[in-house]
């Protein structure tokens, strides 16, 4: 299953940045270049890194100047991950460019890809979320209220991953299409944010 593999890559890229925990660590992704593997891996790693530094700039006594620094990277970061997000639908639209939908075929309210984006967040939140189950220091009402968080992630998982299944073999039989729209963040471009085109 498409999910099946995706939620295994996912766990692997996770399970990889953890080997150093550090955010400036090369990516080194085993997977094909141009594979759709190879897409996914990546999409984690970008998922990962910036989840890690979300966790660094929250700290009360960063340095104003390096959080700066750090919340410019997180805007580079969104992009890239919406990048990616948009990659990923590419090689789907190309991969069912042959199929014909059906008449009456129905657009669905986000594309694959945007799906795969939350199970690809909902990966990490998990990771993370486990980790805190098995924390020793922590007292036994932190733990018990992580467990059940933990318990809701887990079955938030099989029901995307499910949901995200049976849009694919939608679109596989035609009884449903895909469509995909550019995000055009708006802010990250200097012609379109009134902040940096009312500078020149």
């Amino acid at each position: 299953m498409f999910t099946e593999n995706a939620n295994r890559i996912f766990e692997r890229a996770i399970a990889d940045y953890h080997r150093w925990d550090d955010v400036d660590h090369p990516m080194e992704n085993p997977f094909e270049a141009g594979s759709l593997d190879h897409l996914l891996y990546r999409k984690n790693w970008i998922d990962t890194v910036q989840w890690h530094l979300e966790d660094i700039i929250r700290n009360p006594e960063i340095d104003p100047v390096e959080a700066l620094a750090i919340k410019r990277r997180i805007d580079r970061s969104n992009q890239e991950r919406t990048d990616m997000v948009e990659y990923i639908d590419s090689y789907l639209l190309d991969k069912y460019r042959t199929i014909v939908p059906a008449a009456d075929a129905r657009l669905n309210t986000e594309t694959p890809a945007w799906a795969i984006d939350r199970l690809s967040i909902l990966a990490l939140k998990i990771y993370h979320m486990r980790v805190e189950t098995e924390r020793t220091e922590a007292d036994e009402a932190h733990l018990a209220a992580c467990r059940k968080k933990l318990e809701v992630l887990l079955q938030q998982q099989v029901d995307l991953s499910r949901a995200i299944e049976e849009l694919i073999e939608d679109i596989e039989a035609g009884r449903k299409y895909m469509k995909t729209y550019k995000q055009m963040k708006m802010y990250n471009d200097p012609a379109l944010n009134p902040v940096l085109y009312g500078k020149k």
